[in-house]
């Protein structure tokens, strides 16, 4: 089985088609406040409705202040993705929704807080200090093997390029790939070669 690729921080319609036709898997929707590629209900929900069936949407959430299950009934998301200090307890309010927690990687004991979360996936993201997500910068891809050996479907983010995603999916072997400002041509606009390439070379290995 390929790996699954999500295209994350999709702002408009034509991305999203764009990359359903070069063969993403999933897109991912923002509703950080803080996120440069944050949007509207309104704008997620136009997006659903020019997707064909099967394409996974994710909805991105950190620190939630808003109503999470109104804005993904409201926007058709079929996955929620918390980025942010969600607790396990939070996060299982959702359940049977697939949920995806997100985890910004520094080192191996960042690893421990992992198996709280008895969500559907565990995503693994770089760390930087004043940023979540979408930051451009890998981690170390051996704190991802070992993440493995925990029991949950991992998915890699952090730093993903056309360049070096297909060594990360052979040194890795993750259920899915996350991509976001490395397929872009400014935050929030997809650049529709490099979304192209990417998932060509994550999907060739």
């Amino acid at each position: 089985m390929s790996v699954r690729v999500k295209v994350c921080g999709i702002t408009s319609i034509e991305d999203a088609v764009m990359a359903v036709e070069a063969g993403a898997d999933a897109l991912g929707l923002m509703f950080y406040e803080r996120s440069p590629r944050k949007i509207s209900i309104e704008t997620a929900s136009a997006i659903k409705n020019a997707l064909p069936p099967f394409v996974v949407k994710v909805g991105v959430f950190a620190d939630a202040t808003e109503n999470v299950i109104r804005t993904a009934a409201l926007s058709g998301l079929n996955a929620l993705q918390f980025h942010g200090n969600e607790t396990p307890e939070f996060v299982k309010r959702f359940s049977p929704t697939t949920t995806i927690k997100a985890f910004r990687i520094q080192n191996a004991a960042s690893l421990a807080q992992l198996v709280a979360y008895n969500t559907s996936a565990w995503l693994l993201d770089s760390y930087t200090p004043a940023q979540l997500g979408g930051t451009g910068t890998t981690f170390n891809w051996d704190l991802a093997l070992q993440a493995r050996k925990l029991g949950r479907p991992i998915i890699l983010a952090g730093g993903l390029t056309p360049e070096n995603v297909a060594e990360a999916v052979r040194k890795v072997r993750p259920y899915g790939v996350d991509v976001s400002s490395g397929v872009e041509s400014a935050p929030g606009k997809k650049d529709p070669a490099k979304v192209a390439a990417f998932i060509q070379a994550a999907k060739s290995v």
